[in-house]
């Protein structure tokens, strides 16, 4: 009932840019933190980047600080990372969550609400 649909990842060189959305349905998540978090194969899911309800705090893994930027429409109940200055290492699944406390937001288990995720993969 309630889905998380990721968009915007797919192939780009190093050095490259790419906009990764999501989109809800089911329900308003205006009054909820929002999330991004990876998977590279074989490894653990990784926090990327969190933002609260109202956009006035960010969080961001200390790999992805000053490339990545994370923001929210809440009028659009979307969230967006936007990522610059592609690395090989950024390869991976990109999954958006969401959850109902700013507490803990670089936690995966703090999130109720999750995509499907959508691949990122740069080259060399």
């Amino acid at each position: 009932q309630v889905q998380l649909v990721e968009s915007g990842g797919g192939l780009v060189q190093a050095g490259g840019s790419l906009r990764l959305d999501c989109a809800a349905s089911g329900r308003t998540f205006s009054s909820y933190a929002r999330g991004w978090f990876r998977q590279a194969p074989g490894k653990e899911r990784a926090f990327v980047a969190a933002i609260n309800w109202s956009g006035s705090s960010r969080s961001y893994a200390d790999s992805v600080k000053g490339r990545f930027t994370i923001s929210r429409d809440n009028a659009k109940n979307t969230v967006s990372l936007q990522m610059n200055s592609l690395k090989p290492e950024d390869t991976a699944v990109y999954y958006c969550a969401a959850g109902p406390s700013w507490v803990g937001a670089n936690t995966p288990a703090l999130y109720k609400y999750w995509g499907q995720g959508t691949q990122v993969t740069v080259s060399s």
